[in-house]
């Protein structure tokens, strides 16, 4: 194959499904074969990079978002050799803290499948631009996403474990978006995991988190730019 026909894998974050990506992928500006996939099945980052590499061709390239870029990282370790390129938007390297485990993993665990209908107002709104923090047909569809979900990939994502993802160095091409408006992910942190795999990074203006689906269209031309100037 050759790498300018690898498709992209679009991988998805926390309780967000395979529809995250719609808006980016229609506003790509040329053409380009993208394969969106789901983090529904699997119980710890490393099983459900496993699951998704099952559906792919031989060479690709991964673009991961936020707990995505997790496990394009865990797809990368496995198979380094089948990784063109990496593409992870709006996420770190950081393991969450004891606290913020036991807190995610108490509320899943404190809701039954009945009463589930997706992440919280107040949860969406805290990974949007202060300027769509009222846009309540996107706090919908992010919403919807979760409820599509459910409550049992709810619990096996609150307790996935992100420790040690990334061990080997990273020898291919590798390009990290960030947000300068992100609540949830810091430049900081940005900056880190691009030192780390000696990234490309830019950076998103007027933009909260969820990147995607704020700046769909900015995202697009951002990727589509990187992936031709690599000639992948």
């Amino acid at each position: 194959m050759n790498t300018a026909d690898c498709p992209v894998v679009l991988i998805p974050g926390f309780m967000l499904d395979e529809t995250l990506w719609d808006t980016f992928t229609a506003n790509f500006p040329q053409m380009r074969h993208f394969i969106p996939v789901s983090l529904a099945q699997g119980t710890t980052i490393q099983e459900i990079a496993a699951n998704i590499v099952r559906m792919l061709p031989d060479r690709f390239i991964l673009m991961g978002f936020s707990l995505g870029g997790y496990v394009a990282r865990a797809i990368y370790e496995a198979f380094p050799e089948r990784t063109v390129a990496m593409i992870l938007v709006a996420t770190s390297l950081r393991e969450d803290s004891a606290e913020q485990k036991r807190t995610r993993i108490a509320a899943a665990s404190a809701i039954s499948a009945r009463e589930f209908t997706g992440l919280s107002t107040t949860a969406i709104r805290n990974a949007l631009h202060d300027g769509r923090a009222t846009d309540s047909a996107l706090i919908e569809k992010v919403r919807a996403m979760g409820k599509r979900l459910g409550s049992e990939v709810f619990r096996a994502q609150s307790g996935l474990s992100r420790e040690r993802l990334t061990t080997k160095p990273v020898k291919c091409p590798v390009y990290v978006i960030a947000a300068k408006q992100d609540r949830l992910r810091s430049l900081e942190e940005a900056e880190a995991l691009a030192a780390l795999t000696g990234a490309c990074l830019d950076y998103v203006e007027g933009c909260g988190h969820l990147i995607p689906l704020e700046k769909p269209d900015k995202l697009a031309r951002l990727v589509s730019r990187w992936l031709n100037e690599k000639g992948v």
